[in-house]
């Protein structure tokens, strides 16, 4: 353990959750949860509590052993110091939970315009962009910026039938062996991917790119402290073992038994009463520090493609799942809140905020003389961004719209770690609470079948059909 990861500095670095404005005794029995309404769900809880313990220690939910990888560190920071210093450019090629999770850790752990500052100052490290769309235009327009002898690409794909990311793939592959031959190109691709089986584990039977693991049963979006998260971070100086040791933290605390005590059950069990009890099945997750507006990118697939489900575990129609939506402030007091202070009484507002920010920055004590201005100098920055999040809570909550508080101490690997742990074991009990299964996600691979026909793959010539059909029956156009 690091030297200064003693018990006093994770206490110090503990996150906490506040859900003072997501009671009755804040907003009003008809919007807020009644301290009786959580005590009649605690036996629930329990249950689901003794689950997931019993499905743990089957094996069954490896995402929450993904804290204690040993040997993985090392493998991978052995991969981090070899690889410094040869790129000038790190391409991950992924989408969704292949992308979503080291798009969120770039923008948390690094420096907000990272790949504007000079090699020095990035300490060695490449230029970090992801690949996780397929508009030509935009694609093109990446390949066209770099030089592709000088860039490693990180190809991420589970079972290697990704369609978007192995059509880069492809034509990344080709660029460099026009460009470099076959004897130079594969030193500039590492696969991530599945141990045993897939079409990337069996290019890598005929082709010797480097490779690492994907584990067996974790789902994409729950992969971020996978060498899908991890790879890219550490390969851009991210301290990945201070991520894992935050996650390992958390879990700790997510181990409790008691709802009162267990962060992540009780986040779950207030967002989901206030759906299926109080009508507000939107959560808008806001945080006011631009380090984490990216995490409400990674929070808005998890959430929403674990708990949006046609069928119950029983096989019985549910349809259900909260919709997860993305907000920052303070920008987005001047877009989103006036819909949220006044429109439909539908939504819950998750905010995520820090202790401290890793700089302060002073208004200058100008135009005095100007009321509307001079009230401002000899502020920080920081004061205005911490009294807008509390004026913004506090306006909710006069108009009886319930909101809660993530908060960390200050936005660094550890914390974050605990944050990506928090939300992807909320989701696990969410998923027990709407009694639907969260790890699967089988309405994306109905499209994902529709694709293949329209793309000629051999197998899914009904799918194609099906479109062809449907596009001669159009008739409601202008």
């Amino acid at each position: 353990m690091k030297e200064y990861r003693d018990e006093n500095w994770k206490k110090k670095m503990a996150l906490s959750l506040n859900y003072t404005n997501m009671m009755e005794e804040a907003i009003g029995s008809e919007h807020g949860i009644s301290p009786q309404a959580l005590k009649k769900c605690e036996p629930r809880v329990k249950e689901i509590d003794a689950q997931l313990k019993e499905q743990r220690e089957k094996g069954q939910l490896p995402f929450l052993n993904l804290p204690y990888q040993d040997e993985l560190l090392k493998e991978l920071k052995a991969c981090g110091k070899k690889e410094n210093g040869l790129w000038d450019n790190l391409v991950v090629l992924g989408i969704g939970g292949s992308a979503l999770g080291g798009i969120a850790l770039h923008q948390a752990l690094h420096h907000p315009y990272y790949n504007l500052r000079s090699r020095q100052e990035r300490n060695g490290y490449p230029r970090l962009f992801f690949a996780d769309n397929i508009d030509p235009d935009g694609f093109q327009a990446l390949l066209d910026t770099l030089d592709l002898t000088k860039t490693l690409f990180n190809v991420i794909s589970k079972s290697g039938e990704t369609a978007e990311t192995m059509s880069q793939f492809l034509i990344v592959r080709n660029l460099l062996l026009k460009q470099l031959g076959k004897e130079g190109y594969g030193r500039h691709i590492i696969f991530t991917t599945d141990k045993k089986k897939g079409l990337l584990r069996e290019i890598l039977t005929h082709e010797h790119f480097q490779s690492f693991i994907i584990p067996d049963g974790v789902g994409g979006r729950f992969s971020v402290l996978t060498p899908v998260g991890l790879l890219p971070a550490v390969l851009t100086g991210i301290d990945i073992e201070e991520l894992l040791a935050g996650a390992a933290l958390m879990d700790t605390r997510c181990q409790r038994e008691a709802v009162w005590e267990n962060p992540a059950y009780l986040l779950a069990l207030l967002l989901y009463l206030s759906d299926v009890e109080k009508g507000k099945p939107m959560c808008v997750f806001m945080p006011y520090v631009d380090a984490l507006k990216d995490v409400a990118d990674w929070f808005r697939q998890l959430w929403a493609e674990s708990l949006g489900k046609r069928f119950s575990l029983s096989g019985a129609v549910a349809e259900v799942g909260s919709t997860p939506i993305k907000a920052l402030g303070a920008t987005d007091q001047h877009s989103q809140l006036q819909l949220y202070i006044e429109g439909p009484h539908n939504k819950v507002i998750l905010f995520a905020g820090v202790t401290h920010y890793h700089h302060e920055v002073s208004i200058p004590k100008d135009y005095q003389d100007l009321e509307g201005l001079g009230y401002l100098g000899g502020h920080t920055l920081n004061e205005l961004i911490h009294a807008e999040q509390s004026a913004t809570e506090r306006a909710l909550t006069n108009n009886q719209r319930p909101n809660l508080t993530i908060t960390l101490p200050e936005v660094n690997a550890f914390t974050l770690g605990q944050l990506f742990f928090l939300l992807e074991v909320s989701t696990a009990c969410a998923g027990a609470l709407y009694g639907i299964n969260p790890f699967d996600q089988p309405g994306v691979e109905e499209g994902k079948r529709f694709t293949y026909g329209l793309m000629g793959r051999r197998g899914f010539e009904d799918k194609r059909r099906e479109i062809e059909e449907q596009k001669i029956k159009n008739k409601y156009s202008i």
